[in-house]
């Protein structure tokens, strides 16, 4: 087990979804209040549709934004043609994070949906010492991811991006 000190980390939350508006966001709502409850920051939530040079943009103005540390999107991981978020951030980040996406497809599989977690898209990466997550648009993937994965390890993350600037 890492002994890192829990640090408060800022983040960005998106939802990536061309029919979610502010009411019916569930999962962007939650991903906001479980970081609150764990004493992480939402700087900026924003709902942006499924369409490549969108969610391009977003994560680009993330990682020039010196408030935010990480960012949190949510839904556009299916297999439709629609669905362009994991292509999006993929391209993105300098460093993959194999372990996120396989541990996230391992646990739905076990806890919740069996042999359909096969389709189950979700992808995390850093650049420019800031981490990218991207989780399926449930709020149950939502809950899982969180609760499971991001959340434990979010801070210990953040340590290792800024290790060799902080001696």
């Amino acid at each position: 087990m890492h002994h890192v000190e829990k640090k408060s980390v800022r983040c960005l939350v998106a939802t990536v979804s061309d029919t979610r508006t502010v009411d019916t966001d569930k999962s962007g709502r939650l991903i906001k209040e479980l970081l609150h409850k764990h004493g992480h920051e939402c700087v900026k939530h924003e709902i942006v549709p499924d369409e490549l040079i969108e969610i391009d943009r977003l994560i680009e103005e993330g990682m020039n934004d010196n408030q935010i540390e990480a960012i949190l999107l949510t839904g556009g991981t299916g297999i439709s043609a629609r669905d362009v978020t994991i292509e999006v951030v993929e391209k993105k980040v300098e460093k993959e994070i194999p372990g996120f996406g396989e541990l996230f497809r391992m646990l739905s599989y076990t806890e919740d949906i069996g042999s359909a977690a096969l389709m189950s898209r979700a992808v995390a990466g850093v650049k420019s010492r800031k981490v990218v997550f991207a989780m399926p648009g449930s709020s149950g993937a939502v809950k899982l991811a969180m609760e499971k994965l991001i959340l434990p390890e979010i801070s210990h993350i953040l340590h290792e991006l800024h290790k060799d600037i902080q001696n």
